[in-house]
């Protein structure tokens, strides 16, 4: 494994191990997952260069778009939660209750 895809894969595990063990507030949920989807972004964009096709070339920014529809809606969704609950932590929300 050559050390930038290390670093890549290494950037990757520790978001998810933040978005796993550190769930206290939805922002930091968000930032977690953005920055998962930076390292994916990182990491397709040079296997598409390494792989210097065209067929994969608009790959990367396929994903760079959903990752920007990804942050609007979590970012509507933090707002929404903000207003009705007023705090964005994630023990204050209860799905069972309607």
């Amino acid at each position: 494994m050559t050390p930038m895809h290390f670093a890549f894969s290494t950037s990757f595990i520790l978001g998810l191990m933040g978005l796993a063990f550190h769930r206290t507030h939805l922002l930091s949920a968000l930032l977690c997952l953005e920055g998962m989807m930076l390292s994916l972004y990182l990491a397709l964009s040079l296997w598409t260069f390494q792989l210097e096709s065209i067929n994969f070339s608009p790959s990367p920014m396929l994903l760079l778009a959903f990752s920007a529809c990804e942050a609007s809606a979590g970012l509507a969704l933090l707002v929404a939660t903000s207003r009705t609950h007023g705090t964005d932590r994630l023990q204050a929300l209860n799905i069972l209750q309607c």
